[in-house]
């Protein structure tokens, strides 16, 4: 009898510690941290299709983006996208060429230096302003951010979708865990 009371005992104590680890997973995974694949060469040559990463989500409950974070957001056609932040809000946004101005002060983009010394004709970015895009405005509006993918020749962004509310960031990214060749952050 007591052998019986002692492995019910035992059953019940591995269900409660897979339950709370189960539950701690679902917490984590639904509020703080969850990885996505990057889809197609937006962020070429910083992020590669099919690499694997890990999206802060906690980050920008407690703080606002900043410019050159690579952020995930909710795109209008029901997808998640992957993009840098390129304006804030009260921001101007140009680019003339192939440099970024921010409220008229040129602003260096050290993550595309080597890209942008590999094209053999024209420029990365071709010039606009904000207003030009289909953001149609002159500055950013509070609530909101202009984003870029740094394959600017073949990124659907900001100059197409329009701003991006931060209330429809999902959180940021910085760490690929997969293929594991690429293991690391990106800048």
């Amino acid at each position: 009898m007591e052998q019986v009371k002692k492995e019910k005992n035992e059953l019940w104590e591995w269900s409660k510690a897979l339950l709370i680890a189960f539950g701690l997973a679902a917490i984590i995974r639904f509020f703080l941290f969850t990885p996505i694949v990057v889809d197609g060469e937006s962020m070429m040559p910083t992020l590669k299709n099919g690499d694997r990463m890990v999206v802060n989500k906690i980050g920008y409950m407690v703080g606002e983006p900043d410019r050159y974070d690579i952020v995930v957001f909710h795109a209008p056609e029901q997808k998640n996208y992957i993009k840098r932040v390129i304006g804030l809000p009260g921001d101007s946004v140009e680019f003339k060429n192939d440099q970024l101005f921010i409220n008229g002060k040129e602003l260096p983009e050290p993550y595309l230096e080597q890209y942008k010394s590999e094209i053999s004709e024209g420029t990365l970015t071709d010039d606009f302003t904000l207003e030009e895009t289909a953001a149609q405005v002159n500055e950013i509006p509070e609530g909101y951010i202009f984003v870029m993918g740094d394959n600017r020749r073949y990124s659907k962004d900001s100059r197409h979708i329009g701003l991006v509310a931060i209330d429809e960031v999902i959180g940021n990214t910085n760490l690929v865990f997969w293929p594991m060749n690429e293991i690391g952050f990106v800048k």
